[in-house]
């Protein structure tokens, strides 16, 4: 038996995941590290803090490995899912210059704004398959060019954090097309680097890596990095790709229509297409699946899961209290709660940007709200009303890319909200879909980059094989009655939100 190591980047710790090449898991190892943020938009990570946590979650789950008889050389391939559009900017030696701007990392605006004067929004949006954003790679180089340009000028290549790995793995400097797309330079539909987008940033394009397929071995193991981590010398490093790709593959999203959906603290749903997505309303972005030749058009809300979150810090502290540390016993109750509510919630609509929002209004000054609040409502409505408003407003870009000609079939759902049996039937009415719960709802990323260190190395036979990575524990098919009332209740829940625009506008 042969076995896959998958590394899952995140930004709070890194998730070592070993399993066999029949889609086990065998063995799962995290390790934390501090994110450092300060006003402005700053918010970075030390790559050294990285590279000590895949040290030590590797030799600790070598370790139990071994307890199993398994050994570093049935390892077959190192694979990786990683947080995207990072700026780690390292010399000709592979070394740091500075801390890593990572995903979060906003200071750019005044790069983005100077960009954005010499390309148009349809143009960039046709090229790259991305609104013009600051958190894209490309302009926090920018940004350092104006205000650090002595590590510009030092800086070899600028990576994403699992290049940086790959990096102290093998000493090649690359990344995949995915992380390359997420720079905000990536020619979505050549495939390449786009030197016209490079020249617009007034950058050097030879600081950008060399872009490979997320299942093209990137290199192998050097004696180095195999006595720091206990990997066998010369094992296949496969590219792998950014955690929402990843978990596309790993929630078996690999064919033509098939969709997932991550209910997390913020939360996406995207398809898996032959094609880039030509929306007309830039409702979704759209970026390269794993599988090679194939797109992930994608929308991700800002508040999901976080706003259910908030509705039971500020609606249940009773709950909270009489269930300290157990946050599901709380969420079962609540649930049984708004399960008493017709659909609708008797009249209450909750906008669910508490955070901004980005698909489908892409506003930051986007505010939640309540809208059809009377007397008689009680916490058992607000809560289904939370849901009921996170759902429609994914539904907007589900039905945007259903009018690009997306033919969605089917929807896998992850994350902590794939836990409630009464969003699962929310949902499914809302967008008329069947939805598949997995048996594990948080493990998606790491099981879709050890699929594709599986295939790259030749373990796997091709990205079919993710089917045996996911077992669907249940699905929820939707409610005919209930999907006509929700029908209804989507063209006011967008007039709710037309209508407070202007209003979010003077608040601040």
């Amino acid at each position: 038996m042969k076995y896959l190591l998958a590394h899952d980047i995140g930004t709070s710790a890194n998730k070592a995941v070993l399993y066999d090449t029949e889609g086990n898991l065998v063995s799962s190892k995290l390790a934390e590290y501090p994110l450092y943020s300060r006003p402005g938009g700053f918010a970075e990570q030390n790559p050294e803090d990285w590279w000590r946590a895949v040290k030590d979650t590797t030799r600790a789950l070598i370790a139990d490995a071994g307890a199993l008889g398994i050994s570093p050389r049935d390892i077959a391939a190192v694979s990786f899912s990683g947080q995207m559009m990072g700026c780690v900017c390292v010399d000709k030696s592979g070394a740091p210059l500075r801390p890593a701007m990572i995903w979060a990392d906003m200071r750019a605006t005044a790069e983005e704004a100077a960009l954005a004067e010499k390309i148009s929004p349809r143009e960039y949006f046709r090229l790259t398959g991305h609104r013009l954003s600051s958190a894209y790679s490309a302009l926090k180089l920018m940004w350092l060019k104006s205000h650090e340009p002595d590590i510009y000028a030092h800086t070899h290549k600028v990576l994403c954090a699992k290049d940086y790995i790959i990096y102290r793995l093998t000493e090649r400097f690359v990344t995949d097309y995915s992380d390359a797309s997420g720079t905000g330079v990536w020619n979505l539909r050549a495939r390449r680097w786009s030197e016209n987008l490079i020249d617009m940033c007034g950058l050097d394009g030879e600081k950008f890596p060399e872009a490979l397929r997320s299942i093209d071995i990137a290199g192998e193991v050097t004696f180095k990095a195999a006595a720091e981590t206990g990997l066998c010398p010369g094992t296949p490093v496969v590219c792998g790709g950014g955690d929402g790709p990843c978990a596309a593959v790993g929630t078996g999203c690999v064919e033509e229509g098939e969709a997932n959906l991550c209910l997390g603290t913020s939360s996406w749903l995207s398809v898996a297409t032959s094609t880039p997505l030509d929306d007309e309303q830039m409702c979704s972005v759209s970026w390269p699946h794993l599988v090679p030749g194939m797109y992930m058009p994608c929308g991700a809300m800002q508040c999901g899961g976080g706003s259910y979150r908030w509705a039971t810090q500020t609606l249940s502290p009773d709950l909270l209290a009489e269930h300290p540390g157990d946050i599901q016993a709380v969420f079962n109750l609540e649930n049984e709660l708004a399960a008493t509510v017709p659909p609708g919630a008797k009249g209450l609509i909750f906008l669910p940007h508490l955070l901004g929002e980005r698909s489908p209004r892409w506003n930051p000054k986007a505010r939640g709200a309540f809208v059809g609040l009377t007397y008689a409502h009680t916490r058992a409505e607000m809560l289904r009303a939370v849901m009921e408003g996170v759902a429609l407003n994914l539904e907007i870009v589900l039905s945007s890319m259903r009018r690009a000609s997306c033919n969605i079939r089917s929807l896998v759902i992850v994350g902590g909200g794939a836990r409630s049996a009464l969003w699962r039937q929310i949902l499914a009415d809302v967008f008329r879909l069947p939805v598949k719960k997995p048996v594990v709802t948080g493990e998606a990323t790491s099981a879709g980059a050890a699929v594709a260190g599986g295939v790259g190395a030749g373990v796997l036979p091709d990205f079919s094989a993710a089917k045996k990575f996911i077992k669907i524990e249940s699905v929820t098919c939707p409610n005919e009655e209930t999907a006509k009332i929700y029908d209804q209740l989507k063209p006011v829940f967008e007039r709710c939100y037309r209508a407070l625009e202007p209003i979010f506008e003077g608040l601040t």
